[in-house]
């Protein structure tokens, strides 16, 4: 549920050729350790000195004693800014790249973030295919969280890897999109196992690394109805070391998008 116009953020930038896209996608998740709805808001807006992302994701996953849900139980969200002056040079494909994220879960906050790097975008003539690439200094604010061996929390490495992928209208079928994102990144955390339906809080171990991919694959109905804003997809999210699981997840999704 992210990061689907980033693609487009550094490559559209330059090429100038954008418009502003806003859209609203609901996904129900099969994870076993979640079967509940997320909402994600997002957003791409280009403009002469670069592009700006956001996207915010709300869960909705509070239930009371009769398994009726109340309120979300978690809301992130992330901001970037790519930056490209340059977008006349030869350099253009280049973009410096600034980004925020944090939130919280079930009363447990999502530790603030902040990244500062580059991005580097290539496409295809009439960019139905796209790719970007960052690298990206990460500095995790732990504020002075104490590990499971009594240590101060740190990051061993402060840097994060990404790629994001769109490709357009694939195998010939016209609105038949699929893209994605992958990020890889260090992060002290612990991660426990998932066992009988639950987290079992007693076997924490501590977690170093972490890796996230979503690739998305879209087809937009509403055309076949003159309503060319609705799409239907699908989303699978891999993860190793991700939030509290431990090793690798994948979780599938269904839903639907609408684009303003």
């Amino acid at each position: 549920m992210k990061r689907i116009c980033l693609a487009f953020a550094t490559i559209f930038a330059f090429a100038q050729i954008a418009s502003a896209q806003t859209d609203i996608q609901t996904f129900y998740d099969f994870g076993k350790d979640r079967h509940h709805l997320t909402t994600t808001v997002e957003g791409f807006y280009a403009d002469k000195w670069g592009s700006t992302f956001f996207f915010i994701d709300h869960d909705y996953n509070s239930k009371n004693n009769d398994n009726h849900v109340y309120a979300p139980s978690g809301t992130y969200w992330e901001i970037s800014r790519a930056l490209n002056f340059w977008q006349n040079t030869a350099f253009a494909p280049v973009s410096a790249h600034v980004e925020y994220n944090g939130g919280v879960y079930h009363g447990y906050t999502v530790n603030n973030s902040w990244l500062f790097g580059a991005d580097y975008g290539i496409h295809n003539e009439d960019f139905t295919k796209t790719f970007t690439v960052g690298a990206y200094l990460k500095f995790i604010d732990y504020n002075g969280a104490i590990d499971l061996f009594g240590e101060k929390r740190k990051s061993a490495v402060p840097l994060q890897f990404s790629i994001v992928w769109g490709l357009k209208n694939i195998f010939g079928v016209t609105g038949l999109n699929f893209n994605g994102f992958a990020d890889f990144w260090w992060q002290s955390h612990a991660v426990y196992q998932y066992v009988d339906g639950a987290y079992d809080y007693t076997t924490g171990e501590e977690a170093n690394v972490v890796f996230i991919s979503e690739p998305q694959i879209w087809y937009n109905v509403g055309q076949h109805f003159g309503c060319d804003n609705l799409n239907v997809g699908s989303e699978v999210e891999i993860t190793y070391n991700f939030g509290t699981g431990k090793g690798f997840w994948v979780r599938p999704c269904l839903g639907f998008k609408w684009v303003f």
